[in-house]
Formats: C-alpha cells, structure tokens, sequence
C-alpha cells in the first residue's frame, strides 16, 4: 500500500522558511544590534594558566581616551560566582565541594585566558588600547595541564588548598557481579586511549548586550543562547534579584552545539556595567577568545576491559575513566561523563558493569556538554572495545555485534547501567548499512588500493543513544487579526530548522500553509518559561507539544466558525486557512473567525506533552577509508549511515542534521584536537593550528532511516541532533585502524588520526 506524504504535515520533505533571510544577508543575530548610545567592552584575560596577579594601577586606563569605566574583580565582588548545576553523589554518599567561576578574578588565575578586568570605550579599538595600559603583575606557577597525569604526585595542584586534582568520583555498576565475571571468562580483551579534546567553533562567536531600565528596575539582556529562560535563571542568581528583573532575548543565533546553553561572565559583566553607566553596554568575543574561553568538550584517559565466553559473548564490562573538568566546575560539567557511562553497554547485552569515573582539575578552559554530552565517548570507548574483541577472538566486526545484540523480544530492556529501552531491532540497520556500503565486497576494492601502493580499510559502529530526555516543553498557538498563526514555545533554534519543523506540526492540525505559521522564542517576556534546546529534546518534546496546541486551536476555530456559519462544530472542516461547513461552499477565513472572536482566550490553543523516559536512537554507520602510507593522509572514500529515529518529521532537516553530526564526528577522528603545553598554554588557538574538517574531508554520505517508533513518545519520534557525531567517530576511527591492522598489524592509534600521527605509526611498525 502507498502512502501519500502530506504537503505540510509529518514527513514531508519541506524546504526550510527560515533560509531566505539567511541567504540573503536579512538574519539579525547579537553583533548586528546596536541600540542607541550603545558602548563596547573589552575584558583583559590572565597570560598565565596558574598564579597570583596583582593590580597595581587603573589610574592610565581610566582616564585613557574614549574610556567610561573599568572594573576589576574587587568591583564585582558584589556578584555572586557562576556555580554549577552541583556534583553527582560519590560512592560513599557525598558530594565534593564545587570550584566555581568568578565573574573576575580577585588574586589568582587558572586557565589562560581567565578574566582579570573589563574596560568600557565608545568602541572595542579604544577599550582594547585602555585594557594595556592597566599595570598588573603576574605570579606565574607551575600548571596542571594534562588530564593523564592530572593525579600524579609531582603534578602541581590546581586548587592547593584542596590537597588534591581530584574534583569528584563516581561508580555505577555491581563490582562484585562484575569480578566473577571477570573470573570466569574464557577470554579478556583490554584496550586504552585519550579521547581527545575538542573546541566547537561554532559560526557566530558569542556576544552579548547589556541594559538597564531604571524606571523599571530591571535588567535586558540580549544575546546568543540556546535557550532564554535557564540564563535568566542563573543570572538572576547572579545578581541576586528575582528572575522577573531580567529580560533575556535571543536573536538569530549561529551555531550552538551545547556550549551556548551555558552562562559566561561576560554576560554578567555587560549587565553590570550597564547598570553602573546607565547606557547600553556591548562585548563582542573574536575568534581568539572562543578558543580561549568557551566551554570546551570531550577530554577523557579511559581504560577498558571486556569479558567474554568462549564463543565471544560478552559477559563483563570494566571501566576505569579520568574525566578532565578543567579549572573550574562549569556548569554542568560533572554530568556529562556520569551521563556518558550510563550508555556504557550500548546496543549489547552485557550482564555486568563496573564503571568508574574520576573528575580531575587542570589549569585549562573547562570542559563541559559538547553535541552529544557524554553520549559520543562512551559510543567511541564501547565500539572501539568491540572491534578489539573481534580481533583478539578472530570473528568479523558484524558477527561478534550480531552475537551480542540485544534481541527485539528482550524490549522492553533494562540495562546493567539502569536505562530502559523501549524498542529496537538492531540488526536490521546493521544488515541495510552492510548491504549499502558493499561491506562484503571489500577485498575487491582493497586489492585495487594495494595496486595503487596505498592501504585501505572498512569500519562501523552500532550505536545507541539517550535523547530527549523525560521532561516537557509547552507551547501555545494563537490566530492573528491577518488569518496567521503564530506559535510560542520555550526551545531556542540555533541552526536546526525550528521554524520549518514546528510549522509542519501546526499545519497539519489547521489545515495552513507553513509559510502563514510564525515562530517566537527567545524572549523571556513572551513566554513564562522554557527548557531550551539541548539532547535533541526540541522537537520529539515541543513538537508533541506545538501539534496538541494546534489541536486545542482547531477545536476552538470550528467553534467560532460555527456560530457564525450556524452550524453544528462538527461540521465544520479546516482547510486552506479557512473553516467552511462540509459539503458545501459556505466558509469564513482564518481572518474573519479571528473578527468574530468574543475573547482572546478563544484565539490561542494551548500544549503540553510530558515524556516520562528518554527516547533512544540507534543506528549503524559503516566508513571505508584509502590510506597513503608514504604521507600518512587518510581520504575517506565512502560513508553509509542506516538510522532508527522513530518516525521522521522531514527527511531534508534530518539529513541535515545528520550530514552535520557526521562531518564533527569525523573532525574528532582524523583532524581536531585542542592542545596544551606543559605551561598551560593553548597551542591550537586559531584555524591555523586547530585542524577543523573542510568540504573535502566527506565524500557524499548516503543515508537512510529503518524506522522503529518509539512506545516512550506519543509521536513515535526520537532524537536526531546529536546521533551523526555519536555514530561517526568510532566509525571513522575502527576504518583508519582496520587499514593499519591489516597492513602493519597495527591494533591502536590516538585520535585525532593525523597524517603525521599515522605516518609515525606505519614508520614504527616497519622498524
């Protein structure tokens, strides 16, 4: 039987609304707002990544040309530190003590790049020049700056008084279940390895501006976010008022990918300095300062252990991680390892865990959600670990996941590490990427490759992962005087197609063109409250949410219509942006019922969707990749994604947001990586050292969905934002290592996979 794909509604294929401002110059993010009588800031960072500073004098910036204040930490002390959300519960039943970002630094530095000062300017050029001329000296001490040796005895302490660089601890798992496990097996497989660290480098550098309403007596803060209402939280705590003094506004935002969910001192900065000025106060971060300053993600020394039975069962997983934090405990920093292990056992049906964490500080930025939050390591650490047993017991990389599998009759399944799936049908996506990449037909291509004097390798990785995690997220309709909709909901789009995705819900309901569907988020006035956008919650939660509020509007629609047509509301159809009676060519539009309204109320349809558990997308993703062992440089030649997101909303937003996981996904695997010298200072502070993947780096991806909807969500959907990165990086990396293994028998190479780096891998395994 075909099925007719809707115009609008549920799994049309709708081009986004949001693209032609885009495209033609007309989006409007923070850096292009400039209210009147607006002034810049700029704020003088520490040099140093560990020591005590001194400021000896102001006197020269403060009186320096165009300059209308400066503040230091002891002119902020007033301000409360930006804490984060608190420390996950240890083993013995404590929480450790937090470290928390100071909105300036008073006498000590952390991390280079930490922030000492800020100067106020008529422009950014002027409070830059001023920023030099405060006299400050630096104290510099020995840093913390590796997360492997985070915890060594000669290692310098990031908080002295502390008395360690362990931040915090955490187990999850049966430890004794897990050592007679160990006991037991026929065969245990161990591997160890960096995950490395990554900056996001989204588009559009934050920025941010700040006002001061005094009649009011409120705050307006305007910049880029991924979601309003959870800035205005925190920063009402900031600032010690209640939330309802602060207005926060986003505009347009370029790129998010989790770190713009958080609250940055600047932010708290051009607020408070607006209030002392009483003029609207503006700060710009350049490229340099994102490298510097914004949360960055990943960082993880991990060591594995797999347990199997004679037949390559896996009985067993042991876990030890060290989680970097950075300097500071940002804000939800600590989560998201804790949030990583509890997918520990992935699509498999591992019996036992033993996970174990240490959260550690060094003198670095810190470290916290990056797309995926924890979810992306522990699909690299577990699908790693499963090529390595294939290896060592001889099976194929699909044979030994099609033994393990968690079966489709197990669902529901709760897992070792106290997750409930609700469906999947694992290897039915395994057995379509298999067919789709050619998997079986590799040796063909490979023997071509080795005429060619290069090496060539195939890899995948099946994962699964936790999204759209229980919770909700309102929204409300309302029909217009002109006969348009406009929706109101509390996520915050930063790239994905918002506007598109959540009118195709609307439209479907009233029966309306998308384009008549407006969208707002992004103001905290507009809308009491909102969980933003993060774990890929926006539309399985608000699109559940935005379609009920169509419904509850449609109600009221025919309502209105049939009052006025004198008919009975169940004859009365939507259709075309009108209600007419059915049958006949009696009708009134969307404008006139908006007319004829007797309340407001009448006009606004009103939803909410709670979900009680997370959804879990799955998938499998298989990389095929050509290696030149005489320059070391990794080409990948093909890549096949098969999917399970429950039911699709639009197949074009979804590749696109798959296309984009992919290419991050793959950036980790071959070519980023933030480093840092022994003396706490960031070597890949610009493009030019940071290797960010480019349009070359992906042949054309081919991908498709195999659909299990899920039982969690009243849609069937599950979240797609983050499953590219989660699928690709072990993909990737299992392909560059096949290519090695069956070269050199090379079994491990660190991320990111460079030419160099594996060039110096293929030399060592030669000599």
């Amino acid at each position: 039987m075909t099925i007719a794909t809707p115009k609008f509604g549920m799994g049309a294929s709708v081009l986004r609304l949001e693209d032609r401002a885009f495209i033609t110059g007309a989006g409007r993010y923070t850096d292009d707002i400039h209210p009147d009588g607006v002034l810049h800031c700029y704020i003088l960072r520490s040099p140093v990544a560990n020591g005590a500073f001194r400021i000896t004098s102001t006197e020269a910036a403060r009186t320096a040309p165009g300059v209308h204040l400066v503040l230091t930490g002891e002119d902020v002390a007033h301000l409360r530190s930006l804490r984060s959300g608190g420390m996950p519960k240890q083993a013995d039943g404590t929480r450790a003590p937090t470290r928390d970002i100071p909105i300036l630094c008073r006498d000590r530095v952390h991390y280079v790049g930490d922030a000492v000062a800020l100067v106020v300017a008529d422009s950014r050029e002027l409070a830059q020049d001023a920023a030099e001329l405060i006299e400050i000296d630096f104290d510099s001490d020995d840093a913390a700056a590796a997360t492997a040796t985070a915890l060594d005895d000669d290692t310098p302490l990031v908080w002295p008084e502390l008395k360690t660089n362990e931040a915090f601890t955490y187990h999850l798992g049966d430890k004794t279940k897990a050592k007679a496990a160990f006991a037991k097996a026929a065969k245990v497989t161990r591997i160890a390895f960096t995950n490395n660290r990554l900056i996001c480098n989204y588009m559009e550098p934050r920025a941010a501006i700040g006002e001061w309403n005094a009649d009011e007596n409120r705050f307006v803060l305007t910049t880029g976010t991924q979601g309003v209402h959870g800035v205005q939280k925190v920063l009402a705590g900031v600032f010690g008022i209640d939330a309802k003094q602060l207005r926060v506004i986003t505009p347009d935002v370029g790129g998010g990918f989790g770190p713009k969910s958080f609250v940055y001192r600047e932010y708290a900065l051009v607020m408070e300095a607006a209030r002392k000025l009483g003029k609207p106060v503006k700060w710009t971060g350049d490229r340099t300062e994102h490298f510097l300053t914004d949360a960055q993600g990943r960082d993880n020394v991990v060591e594995a252990a797999m347990a199997m039975d004679k037949d390559g069962r896996f009985l067993a997983l042991d876990v030890n991680l060290i989680a970097n934090m950075g300097a500071y405990i940002h804000q939800y920093g600590p989560y998201i390892p804790v949030i990583g292990v509890s997918m520990s056992t992935g699509v498999y049906d591992i019996p036992a865990i033993d996970v174990n964490i240490t959260g550690v500080y060094t003198n670095t930025c810190p470290v916290d959600a990056y797309r995926g939050a924890g979810r992306p390591e522990a699909a690299l650490l577990l699908e790693k670990l499963v090529d390595a047993c294939a290896r060592e017991m001889k099976m194929a990389p699909d044979e030994i996941r099609r033994r393990n599998f968690i079966r489709p009759e197990q669902f529901p399944y709760r897992t070792a590490t106290g997750r409930l799936y609700d469906v999947g049908e694992f290897d039915g996506h395994l057995e379509a990427a298999l067919k789709n990449s050619g998997w079986h037909d590799f040796e063909k291509r490979l023997k071509a490759s080795q005429k060619h004097g290069k090496i060539r390798g195939i890899g995948l990785a099946t994962y699964v992962e936790a999204c759209a995690f229980a919770g909700s997220e309102p929204a409300h309709v309302q029909l217009n005087g002109d006969g348009t909709i406009t929706l109101f909901i509390g996520t915050q789009t930063n790239g994905q197609g918002h506007a598109t995705a959540y009118a195709q819900f609307v439209a479907e309901k009233l029966n309306i063109d998308i384009d008549r569907i407006k969208l707002r988020q992004g103001d905290t006035d507009e809308l009491k409250d909102g969980g933003g956008t993060g774990g890929s919650r926006s539309i399985p939660l608000g699109g559940v949410s935005a379609a009920r509020a169509g419904e509850d509007l449609a109600v009221k629609l025919k309502a209105i219509a049939a009052d006025e047509l004198e008919a009975s509301p169940a004859d009365i159809e939507l259709a075309d942006g009108s209600a007419r009676i059915v049958g006949t060519d009696r009708s009134m539009d969307f404008a006139a019922i908006a007319k004829a309204a007797k309340s407001p109320d009448d006009l606004k349809g009103v939803g909410e969707f709670v979900q009680n558990e997370a959804t879990y997308p799955n998938g499998t993703h298989v990389c095929e990749v050509e290696i030149d062992p005489e320059t070391g440089e990794t080409h990948v030649t093909a890549y096949t994604i098969v999917d399970d997101f429950g039911v699709t909303v639009n197949p074009i937003l979804l590749a696109g947001q798959v296309h984009g996981g992919v290419a991050q996904g793959l950036g980790q695997a071959l070519t980023e990586g933030a480093i840092y010298s022994e003396d706490g200072q960031l070597l890949t502070a610009s493009f030019m050292d940071y290797g960010m993947p480019r349009a070359d780096s992906l042949p054309s991806l081919a991908f498709e969905t195999r659909n299990v909807p899920s039982t969690t969500n009243a849609l069937g959907m599950k979240g797609a934002g983050e499953a590219g990165t989660i699928g690709a990086t072990p993909a990737v990396l299992n392909a560059v290592t096949d290519a090695l293994y069956r070269a050199y028998g090379i079994d491990h190479i660190e991320m990111p996979a460079t030419p160099r780096r594996v060039w110096e891998a293929i030399q060592a395994a030669q000599e």
